[in-house]
């Protein structure tokens, strides 16, 4: 065992204690640990400080019991969290996720990964993350408004435009945000940005819904261009149907490239000759309804049960949800020829997919840098709030532009190596540092 691997494996062996079966928090700490542990301890500084162990361990969870009614008046019970993890360079930040797979583990993973992608953007944005068991799918417009009052009825004396501010995820965009910022104006008897992702009527800003998709492929443009190639006439597979796979589709057809594939949990959707924008925004208004995409209009083909990764690509953009792509699919990839992939959902490839694809030359750019796009324009839309101004839809997708470039720059400051490039490592060594000098200067608090 390298002294490394040994430094990594002494660290993960008290972390492992400490959060016994949440695997998908100690996956996404090995994975920051295995690139950091090293710089921290060449720093006496962060040594003393004891910085990865102090960030490793949340500043609180917050837990709740969220009592709602349906519309035949039955009472339900869910479980509600927020994760507020770090706060050093900035208020908490982070989404808010309806869905049966909730849980503390899944809360801490996302939290924790917040950290260091907040860092990255260089706005004074801490970490955080929250999320409720609830499904929302086949309940009501009244059902759903009603469980997000409720909700906001436990969450809101927790959080502040200086203190928290929460964000939509999975099943929670417009029409949620809205419910609870409504819930929360009401709780608080002010009107300030403590949530972001709201509509663009009452203080939401424009580009929110497309700027985790659009983000993402600004960054992998920033990633092609650092190789001297286009993203025109790119062939690209992309894995999910809601927000951010979409939106990325339609901003890479709109640059030229051949998005090939959009998919959900019953199969994929294939066009080899790239999807039209038409088809696209198909797929977005069946997610919309609720409806499946088994029947796609204008010769695409649905293939049930099935994966886009075995389709031959040049780039791929995994966009639905963790631990999506194995390690099978992710050595299917490479023998189909892919050359680059960038994570749009959080954390979607396995520990064992990564190290395949780096292993097998892949440039491999990870979610906390190249889906940071969100998140940035909530960073916007608090700046917005707090000016009491508005900015257009061209000038927030010039800001996004910009972010991404400067996130890219600073990946790859720090990921250089005598081989190329490592994105990961780039990315986890940039946003850990800025958050260490923070904690540094604090001291013990």
């Amino acid at each position: 065992m390298t002294e490394r691997a040994q430094l990594v494996e002494t660290f993960m062996e008290d972390v492992r204690a400490r959060n016994t079966g949440q695997d998908e928090f100690l996956q996404a700490v090995e994975e920051v640990a295995e690139d950091v542990l090293t710089i921290e301890k060449n720093n006496p500084d962060y040594a003393r400080n004891k910085v990865l162990e102090r960030l490793s361990e949340p500043d609180r969870i917050i837990g709740f019991r969220v009592v709602w009614e349906d519309d035949a008046g039955e009472y339900h019970i869910n479980r509600g969290w927020r994760v507020q993890f770090s706060n050093a360079i900035g208020p908490y930040k982070g989404g808010i996720r309806f869905h049966p797979s909730v849980n503390a583990s899944v809360l801490k993973f996302l939290g924790f990964e917040q950290i260091f992608k907040n860092a990255l953007t260089g706005l004074p944005l801490g970490g955080a993350k929250g999320g409720a068991d609830f499904d929302p799918k086949g309940r009501s417009d009244r059902e759903i408004m009603r469980f997000c009052q409720a909700f906001m009825g436990e969450l809101g004396r927790y959080i502040g435009p200086d203190r928290d501010v929460p964000a939509g995820d999975i099943n929670v965009g417009t029409r949620e945000i809205g419910y609870l910022f409504g819930a929360y104006k009401k709780l608080q008897g002010e009107f300030h940005g403590a949530v972001t992702g709201k509509g663009e009527a009452f203080g939401g800003s424009a580009m929110r819904v497309e700027a985790t998709g659009y983000g993402l492929i600004y960054f992998v443009q920033a990633m092609l261009n650092e190789t001297g190639q286009e993203i025109e006439g790119k062939r690209i597979a992309i894995s999910g149907k809601g927000n951010v796979a979409t939106h990325a589709a339609e901003k890479a057809a709109q640059l030229g490239a051949k998005v090939i594939s959009l998919s959900d949990t019953s199969g994929t959707l294939v066009a080899e000759d790239g999807l039209s924008l038409e088809q696209i925004d198909w797929v977005r208004q069946q997610k919309r309804q609720g409806l499946d995409i088994s029947a796609p209009p204008g010769g695409a083909v649905f293939e049930p049960d099935t994966l886009p990764w075995a389709l031959e690509a040049d780039i791929a953009l995994p966009c639905a949800t963790q631990n999506e792509m194995d390690e099978k699919s992710a050595k299917d990839l490479i023998d189909s020829g892919v050359r680059l992939i960038a994570e749009g959902a959080n954390m979607p490839l396995t520990a064992d997919a990564v190290h395949a694809v780096r292993e097998g030359g892949v440039s491999y750019a990870p979610g906390k840098a190249s889906n940071a796009g969100g998140v940035a324009i909530s960073g916007l839309e608090m700046s917005q709030n707090a000016h009491r101004r508005s900015m257009t839809a061209d000038q927030v997708d010039q800001e996004l532009k910009k972010i991404m470039c400067m996130i890219h720059e600073r990946t790859i400051r720090e990921g250089k190596t005598g081989n190329g490039i490592d994105y990961r490592c780039g990315a986890n060594i940039a946003g850990y540092r800025k958050v260490a000098d923070a904690l540094v200067a604090y001291g013990t608090m």
